[in-house]
C-alpha cells in the first residue's frame, strides 16, 4: 500500500492541508489508485507547508508548498509511484534545512503518525521509559543531572537540581506540571511536540515520575492550542490504553496519570506559580518566593515544573544515556536546542542544533535572510521580554551565558527577525504596552511601572523634554528590574533599554518626521 503523508500541523492547516488532504482522497478515488494517507505532523520548514511526502523504497519524497489545486497535477505526474512534478522536493531528508540540524528531540516529529502508539514505539519510543522503570529514582536524576539539561525556558535552571529536590521531599503526594503555555512571540516548539510527537512529552513527564516519586502529572495548554489540547487528550487516552500509563506501567509497580487542563489565554500563566494558582482554579496571580515550587507547589506539595522542551529532552537522555546528551553544546549550555526563526524571515521554521552556533548562521544559513530583502536591523531573542539585538551582534553565539553577557537571554528560542524598516521605538513602546495588559497587578512596580512606561516613550518620541523624559525611563526600568514580583515586570525593560542603547536616533527624531512616518 502507497502511504502519502500530509501534516495535521496547524501551521500546515492553516496554509491548506485539510483542503490538500481531501483533494488526495478524492482523487484517488476517482482514479481508482490505492493508497492510505497519514496525518503526520511538520517537520517545521514552514515555508514549504502543506509539505505533502510520498513513502518510497529509497526514502520519503516530498512535494510543496503543495495546495488543493495542485492535487490533479501530481496524479497526472504518478508522484505516489516516483514521477517527477515542478513542486517535486526530492528525498526530505536530503533537504539542507534538514541534514544540517542535529534532531534529537525532535527526531520523529513529521515521521510518525503523532496519536499511533505502535509507530512511536517502531520509532523507538519508550525507550528511555523502559530503561527508567528499571531505575531507582535517584538513578534516574543522576542521569539527567549528568546531561547538564536546563529549563528551556527563560532562566535556564538545571533541570536535575529540580528533579532532586522534588524527590528529597518527604511527603505523602508529589505532582509533575508540564509548562505548555507558550505565549512567546515567534515560538512554535511547544506546539510541535504537543501537535507532533504528543507521546514523547507523555515519555517525559512520566520518567519524571518515576524519579521524583509522583503519580500524577498535568499538562498546562494555553486556549489558543485547541488542535494540541486536542492531539495531547487522545495520546494519553491511547497511551494509557497501551499501559505506558495509568497504575503498574508495563507490569512493573510504578504508576502514573496524566490529565490536560486548559488556560484562559493570560501570558502571566506562563509564570511557573500564576500557573499553579490557574491550576488550583483561582486567578493567574504570581505568588510570592520561597517557598519554590519543588517544595510548595500544586495544592502545597513538591511539584516538578518544567516546560514542554525541557520534558521532551528527556526520553533521549534516558534512551542513550546523559553523556551522549552532553557531547552536544558548549560551556554550561549542553545539548540541543529547537530554535524557531519567524518574523521577517524567508525560510520560518523550526532549527534543532547544539547550542554554540550563531545567530548569523542560523539566519543566513537556515533561514535564508529576510523575506524582503532588505538589510537586517534587530532581532529579538527569547520572546517579547527578550532584549533587541544589532546586526552588529549577529555574531553572537547561541549559548545561555553568551547573551547573559550582553543582556539579552536565549529563553525560549524563538529568533524574531526585523528588517531596517522597523521603528524601534514604537517596538520598546510595544514591550511597555504588552507588561501593562498582560500584568497580573499584583506588584506595583510591573502593575503601575508599564502604563508610567508607555506614557514616557509618548513623550519621548513627540520630543517633549526628550533628554530629561529618556532620563525618567531609565530610573521607571530599574524599579520595574529591581521591584517587579516576577519576570514579567523584572525583564520587560530589557527590550526597552536594548532598543534606546542600539537605536537611540530612533528616540531622536524629529517629532514632525514621525507624525508623518
Amino acid at each position: 500500500m502507497i502511504r502519502v503523508f500530509v501534516p495535521r500541523d496547524s501551521a500546515a492547516r492553516s496554509m491548506g492541508a485539510d483542503e490538500v488532504t481531501a483533494a488526495i482522497a478524492a482523487e484517488a478515488s476517482r482514479l481508482n489508485v490505492s493508497l492510505q494517507i497519514v496525518r503526520n505532523g511538520s517537520r517545521g520548514l514552514f515555508w514549504l507547508e502543506p509539505l505533502v511526502e510520498v513513502e518510497t523504497v529509497a526514502g520519503r519524497v516530498a512535494f510543496g508548498p503543495v495546495q488543493a489545486s495542485d492535487v490533479a497535477s501530481l496524479f497526472k505526474s504518478k508522484f505516489h509511484d516516483g514521477g517527477k512534478h515542478p513542486l517535486g522536493l526530492g528525498r526530505i531528508e536530503d533537504h539542507p534545512y534538514l541534514k544540517n540540524q542535529e534532531r534529537l528531540t525532535f527526531a520523529r516529529c513529521g515521521i510518525t503518525d503523532p496519536v499511533s502508539v505502535a509507530d512511536y514505539v517502531a520509532h523507538a519510543g519508550f525507550e528511555g521509559l523502559k530503561k527508567a522503570l528499571a531505575m531507582t529514582g535517584a538513578a534516574v536524576v543522576a542521569e539527567v543531572t549528568e546531561s547538564g539539561l536546563r529549563g528551556r525556558g527563560g532562566a535556564g535552571f538545571p533541570t536535575g537540581i529540580k528533579w532532586k529536590t522534588v524527590l528529597d521531599a518527604k511527603v505523602d503526594r508529589k505532582y509533575i506540571c508540564c509548562n505548555a503555555d507558550e505565549g512567546d512571540s515567534g515560538t512554535f516548539a511547544d506546539r510541535m511536540v504537543m501537535e507532533g510527537d504528543p507521546f514523547m512529552l507523555i515519555e517525559g513527564m512520566t520518567i519524571s515520575g518515576i524519579a521524583t516519586g509522583a503519580d500524577k502529572g498535568f499538562v498546562y495548554i494555553r486556549s489558543e492550542y485547541p488542535d494540541a489540547i486536542a492531539t495531547m487528550k487522545e495520546a494519553i487516552a491511547a497511551a494509557t490504553a497501551a499501559g505506558w500509563l495509568g497504575a503498574n506501567i508495563q507490569g512493573t509497580d510504578k504508576s502514573f496519570t496524566l490529565d490536560v487542563r486548559r488556560g484562559a489565554g493570560a501570558y502571566i500563566c506562563g509564570e511557573e506559580t500564576s500557573m499553579l494558582e490557574s491550576l488550583e482554579g483561582k486567578r493567574g496571580m504570581v505568588r510570592p518566593k520561597p517557598p519554590i515550587p519543588a517544595l510548595e507547589g500544586l495544592f502545597g506539595k513538591p511539584t516538578v515544573i518544567n516546560n514542554v522542551l525541557s520534558f521532551a529532552a528527556v526520553p533521549y537522555i534516558l534512551a542513550q544515556g546523559g553523556a551522549a546528551y552532553r557531547n552536544y553544546g558548549l560551556g554550561r549550555s549542553r545539548g540541543t536546542l529547537p530554535f524557531q526563526l519567524a518574523g521577517n524571515i524567508k525560510h520560518g521554521g523550526l532549527v534543532e542544533k547544539a547550542f554554540g552556533l550563531t545567530l548569523r548562521e542560523l539566519i543566513d544559513k537556515f533561514g535564508g535572510g529576510t523575506l524582503t530583502g532588505w538589510p537586517i536591523r534587530a532581532v529579538q531573542v527569547g520572546g517579547p521580554l527578550g532584549a533587541y539585538l544589532p546586526a552588529a551582534k549577529l555574531d553572537l553565539p547561541m549559548d545561555y551565558e553568551a547573551f547573559a553577557a550582553e543582556g539579552a537571554m536565549v529563553g525560549h528560542g524563538g529568533v524574531v527577525v526585523f528588517d531596517d524598516s522597523v521603528d524601534m521605538a514604537a517596538q520598546a513602546r510595544f514591550a511597555m504596552e504588552f507588561c501593562s495588559i498582560e500584568s497580573c497587578g499584583k506588584c506595583t512596580p510591573c502593575r503601575i511601572g508599564s502604563i508610567r512606561g508607555v506614557e514616557v516613550i509618548d513623550k519621548i518620541v513627540a520630543g517633549v523634554e526628550r533628554e530629561a523624559n529618556l532620563e525618567v525611563l531609565n530610573d521607571l526600568c530599574q524599579t520595574m528590574t529591581d521591584g517587579s514580583l516576577c519576570a514579567m515586570g523584572g525583564l520587560t525593560p530589557s527590550p526597552v533599554q536594548s532598543a534606546v542603547r542600539y537605536f537611540p536616533e530612533d528616540f531622536h527624531r524629529p517629532a514632525s518626521r514621525q507624525a508623518a512616518e
